[in-house]
């Protein structure tokens, strides 16, 4: 098959996506498949002589489009968003076509530059303090992980690798397993599940610490978990705050966090993966507040910065001991002007690493700071708006603070009644929601996912909502002559 074909393949590629993109509201949000049902739809093994490029096209609407959940509707409102635009697609494109392995300088020197000051751009666009900063001349600088689960991941291994070369100098006679044994990581019980997976991974234990009644970790908890544990005779080492926890978009006290984890040397890392993009706005920085103290900050462009998945950006103040932790050089990697550059495999878990930092540049110029503003601002305005929908019927409850896009609410009722709500919401298939529970209390989210979303949509999931509990509700005092709102008989 001639070159010249494939090309032709390309760009007819390019107009299925605008087409699938331009008309994603018509496509019902969730799949009513069953497991396994692609398998039948194939054949048993791979053709011998190629197929026809119109049979395979036409597959994907046929075998593929019935199985995809489709996160970019405007009426998706599940988990939180993950971005999405044509600057990036066509950077995505370009990064595939480059199909360079950045894993040292040498191996594509703009692959490794361009990263380095993307990482500064953005940097400032959140007004990071200057240490995380490469161009501010001293230690920081940053990198593109994968996943905020990789950065959480990494910096519990620099901060491992750091405890244990400090207690190595003060007992040069503890082996390292003896160490190890001892290292305590802290984090909140309303953290991501990623943190509990690093500490599984990086072989120490973790502690999970009560919240506030806003579900924020304090550094009253910190501190006393902390004090406890060296009484014990352990070693306490590394603490994640997070700012905007996955379940209600709560924002833990770094000041208060930062203060603790200073006083005993202990490395503390900020998860605020999908919050994170709010910080372009000034109006959303005070949630940073104390982002000086920590050692290390990461979120995800490719949650709400229209860059597409996988970008997600870490900023460490000494990028040593995370290099440190990784460092295997053999002699095939080694080139003239190591030390002058950072080689990012040394920053990273995998070794090869694509050119992402072209969506990021990409999508920074053809936007610009003040559009992407404007599209975070929009979001959280929509949030708002469904949060005053929400209150305006009083057999709901809003159950924690709207302070960025997502609205966690309930109806006043026992948590069976929201669980048949919820399941009845998603079975009419017009919009998607997911639940979360904190403190044994059941509610649902509702997440401004896509940037196709207006207000006219908002409406239309709140209408959809509202019939829901009007035939939950009808059926509940059928059944049982049972008023399911109150929970009275």
């Amino acid at each position: 098959m001639e070159a010249n074909q494939f090309k032709d393949f390309a760009k007819e590629m390019i107009d299925y996506v605008a087409n699938y993109l331009e008309n994603i509201r018509d496509r019902r949000v969730l799949p009513t498949i069953e497991p396994g049902y692609l398998r039948p739809l194939l054949p048993e093994k791979a053709p011998n002589t190629p197929d026809k490029w119109e049979d395979v096209l036409a597959d994907v609407e046929k075998v593929i489009m019935p199985g995809v959940t489709h996160w970019h509707s405007p009426r998706f409102h599940a988990y939180f968003p993950t971005a999405n635009s044509y600057p990036a697609i066509v950077a995505d494109i370009l990064s595939g076509a480059i199909a360079c392995i950045g894993f040292s300088w040498i191996a594509s020197p703009a692959c490794t530059e361009l990263e380095v000051v993307m990482l500064d751009w953005l940097g400032k666009m959140l007004d990071l303090p200057s240490e995380f900063l490469a161009c501010s001349g001293g230690k920081g600088g940053g990198v593109i992980q994968g996943t905020a689960s990789e950065a959480t991941l990494v910096a519990l291994l620099g901060a491992k690798a750091r405890t244990v070369a400090t207690i190595k100098a003060e007992h040069p006679e503890w082996t390292d397993m003896h160490i190890i044994e001892k290292l305590v990581g802290y984090t909140s019980s309303q953290s991501h599940s990623s943190v509990e997976r690093a500490g599984l991974l990086g072989g120490v234990k973790m502690r999970f610490l009560p919240v506030d009644d806003k579900d924020r970790l304090r550094g009253t908890a910190l501190r006393e978990a902390i004090e406890k544990d060296i009484e014990a005779g352990l070693i306490p080492f590394y603490a994640v705050g997070t700012l905007g926890t996955t379940s209600s978009c709560a924002f833990d006290n770094l000041e208060e966090l930062g203060d603790v984890c200073n006083k005993h040397n202990v490395w503390l890392h900020v998860d605020a993966a999908y919050a994170g993009s709010a910080f372009i706005c000034p109006e959303f920085r005070y949630l940073m507040k104390g982002i000086e103290k920590a050692d290390s900050f990461n979120f995800n462009p490719h949650k709400w910065l229209l860059i597409n998945f996988d970008c997600s950006a870490m900023w460490l103040k000494n990028p040593y001991w995370v290099v440190n932790a990784f460092n295997v050089d053999p002699l095939y990697l080694k080139h003239e002007q190591q030390g002058s550059a950072p080689d990012y495999r040394h920053w990273q878990i995998p070794l090869g690493r694509r050119f992402r930092s072209l969506k990021l540049w990409f999508v920074l110029r053809l936007y610009g700071v003040e559009k992407l503003q404007a599209y975070i601002r929009k979001h959280v305005h929509l949030a708002h708006y469904f949060e005053s929908l929400v209150k305006e019927d009083d057999r709901f409850e809003i159950t924690a603070e709207v302070i960025v896009g997502l609205v966690c609410f309930r109806l006043k009722g026992s948590n069976e009644l929201n669980e048949t709500l919820l399941k009845r919401i998603n079975g009419r298939g017009v919009i998607h929601l997911v639940p979360s529970k904190i403190k044994d209390q059941y509610f649902l989210r509702m997440a401004v996912c896509s940037q196709y979303t207006e207000k006219e949509d908002i409406d239309l999931t709140w209408r959809e909502i509202r019939d829901a509990t009007d035939e939950v509700i009808d059926e509940s005092t059928k059944l049982n002559g049972f008023n399911g709102v109150n929970g009275h008989h």
